[in-house]
């Protein structure tokens, strides 16, 4: 984005940092213009109003000013009610502001994707679906960035067959094995985004972790470890 003004952008925030004694370094999702990095002054003031409408996972009106890549806050407003995540679901939430942040380039517009995520955090209020709607999102988000890959064919570009098992190929694709660790009719599920039994969810997440892991290229998801442990508590 090279414009140095802009008003009322859709945006949610996806993570925070201090800066200097009053203000915050947000990295916020924009509907328009992807990860934006923004310096919000004098929030951090005990009389300051903006700070308690710059929450994870409300829905904001932002406007901010600036040539160079990190901006300068200069109005906000509530678009909608913030979405109350508790519990697991919160931590969930945490988890896809990470992986976000770590798989989009900043200055990088992907108005597809501000849309999925919008959707995934009103699906992670149903607690009893919340491992199968992460994985929609995870194969929604990689898709829409291209880094897609084929679910109902083969490296060979043989159809998936449901009682066939298969394994991740980086860079390749699904390969056929006896070792494999999904079925085809895992793959098939979600490809079509049907709903997913226990089995199913369980090799889903195993997919997933691993085709996440390549595209992350060596960088660590650090909501991972945290979510992973409240999801043996469950």
């Amino acid at each position: 984005m090279n414009g140095s003004v802009v008003h009322l952008q859709n945006a949610y925030i996806l993570q925070h940092r201090e800066f200097r004694e009053t203000c915050l370094i947000l990295d916020v999702l924009t509907q328009d213009f992807g990860i934006v990095s923004i310096l919000a002054k004098g929030v951090r003031k005990k009389k300051s109003k903006t700070a308690g409408l710059l929450l994870p996972f409300s829905a904001l009106k932002l406007s901010y000013i600036g040539k160079n890549e990190l901006k300068i806050l200069s109005y906000v407003e509530l678009d909608t009610i913030a979405i109350q995540l508790t519990g697991c679901s919160l931590y969930c939430g945490f988890y896809v502001n990470e992986l976000i942040s770590l798989l989009l380039h900043k200055n990088d517009p992907h108005p597809t994707v501000y849309n999925i995520y919008q959707y995934c955090l009103t699906m992670l209020i149903d607690v009893k679906n919340i491992e199968q709607n992460l994985r929609f999102f995870e194969l929604n988000l990689i898709e829409n960035i291209g880094y897609g890959f084929q679910l109902t064919v083969d490296h060979l570009e043989a159809d998936v067959k449901p009682f066939k098992k298969y394994y991740f190929k980086e860079q390749t694709g699904m390969v056929e094995s006896e070792a494999g660790y999904i079925s085809g009719h895992t793959l098939l599920a979600l490809d079509g985004r049907e709903n997913l039994d226990k089995q199913a969810l369980y090799e889903s997440k195993q997919l997933m972790r691993r085709v996440i892991d390549f595209l992350l290229q060596g960088k660590v998801l650090k909501s991972r470890r945290v979510l992973a442990k409240i999801m043996k508590q469950k």
